[in-house]
């Protein structure tokens, strides 16, 4: 039998303040939105643009930066697994919806000019932004580089 695969990647402005909770079982989850613009050109020649709101979910430690860093309008890229579920809205009827659970992320260089962290720096005890001291200064010759 074949094994499924589900990967999305998107970049975009997250759409309001990251909301952070804890699961009875311990765990961090993050719940953001991300806005996904698109220009096309329509049937009639004109520039058209089109919005996509998209629900993500990260859990851990990358939960606790993206809440800590992200804010409304922040740039961010981020990659993960699509996931449905359904639930009972409070007004009793059933929806469902799709999110994308966060495998991995960027923060980009947003209005304020945001912090470049990234989800690497989520498995680490530091930001990612911390430079070891055993990388040299100088720029990189790509003539070295065999490919």
């Amino acid at each position: 039998m074949a094994r499924g695969f589900s990967k999305a990647i998107i970049m975009g402005n997250v759409t309001r303040d990251p909301e952070l909770r804890a699961v009875s079982s311990g765990s961090q989850v993050c719940s953001f939105s991300v806005a996904v613009n698109r220009s096309f050109k329509g049937a009639d020649g004109d520039n058209k643009e089109s919005v996509s709101f998209i629900n993500c979910t990260a859990w851990g430690k990358a939960a606790e930066i993206i809440s800590q860093y992200a804010k409304k309008g922040t740039g961010i890229m981020v990659s993960g697994r699509l996931e449905q579920r359904s639930y009972e809205a409070k007004d009793g009827s059933k929806r469902s919806t799709t999110e994308i659970v966060v495998e991995d992320f960027n923060f980009l260089g947003g209005r304020d000019g945001g912090a470049d962290y990234s989800s690497e720096g989520a498995q680490a005890e530091a930001p990612d932004d911390i430079v070891p001291d055993d990388v040299p200064d100088e720029p990189i010759d790509l003539s070295d580089v065999p490919f």
